[in-house]
């Protein structure tokens, strides 16, 4: 079955495959994981004045009265940040603290745990170009996720294979929403980064790192395990880990 649900500021989608549950069963299961994706855009959303991360940007609460997930999620930006070495940096962002460079993953790996929890077989959640999936596609093998090209609608890229997460970041879609940590200038050198792993949480911040570092970035990633990237620059030329796998 497949299904769409507007939330924290895009569509996210799912597909279910499971040839012994009912529609009526697989759209019950996608209710609660679309119930717990509005519950995190609550706490997460920048535009909510009254939503802890919010709170927490105007210096109106503390880390100790935040909730258990903004806590993660933080401390998983802070692990992001160091593999980065600062590209990645929510604490650098203006206005105060901003993770949405890593929420988003974040956000739908928790929907996908949903499914995996009520044991659907397969599924896939998308959202905005962040996706996770879980077991296998039918017939079997990795995911097949297109990566959409940055400057030609409707038009892809490529089309590459995962098993777990594949995160792209840039500024075709949202316009020039990317600020590099260290200057506070927008970036011009890349117009694409995708990044594939096991923690979309992680390789969502990746991505949003190498999309504004460029090569530097691409250079950090190479060496971590499990994670490999594709980088489309801004000229049109293209670099990707060896580990990526194109079909």
């Amino acid at each position: 079955m497949v299904h769409a649900e507007p939330v924290m500021g895009t569509v996210v989608s799912f597909h279910l495959h499971d040839d012994d549950r009912s529609d009526d069963e697989l759209s019950s299961v996608v209710e609660r994981a679309c119930v717990r994706l509005h519950q995190l855009d609550a706490m997460f959303s920048t535009w909510q004045r009254d939503s802890p991360i919010s709170l927490l940007r105007a210096g109106l609460i503390g880390d100790d009265c935040l909730p258990d997930e903004v806590c993660e999620v933080l401390e998983l930006c802070r692990e992001a940040r160091r593999l980065s070495r600062g590209w990645f940096d929510p604490w650098s962002m203006p206005g105060g603290v901003d993770p949405t460079g890593l929420v988003k993953g974040w956000a739908v790996e928790q929907a996908l745990a949903v499914l995996r929890r009520a044991d659907v077989g397969a599924a896939v959640v998308n959202g905005g170009g962040d996706v996770a999936m879980h077991g296998e596609p039918p017939g079997g093998g990795g995911w097949r996720v297109g990566i959409q090209h940055p400057w030609r609608p409707g038009a892809l890229a490529c089309v590459i294979e995962a098993k777990h997460a594949v995160a792209t970041s840039g500024c075709y879609e949202r316009g020039a929403h990317l600020v590099n940590p260290r200057d506070g200038r927008r970036p011009t050198t890349t117009a694409s980064a995708t990044v594939v792993g096991s923690s979309l949480a992680l390789a969502d911040a990746l991505a949003t790192a190498t999309a504004v570092a460029g090569d530097e970035a691409l250079e950090l990633i190479r060496p971590l395990e499990g994670y490999e990237a594709y980088l489309i620059r801004a000229d049109g030329s293209e670099e990707a880990t060896s580990g990526m796998v194109f079909v």
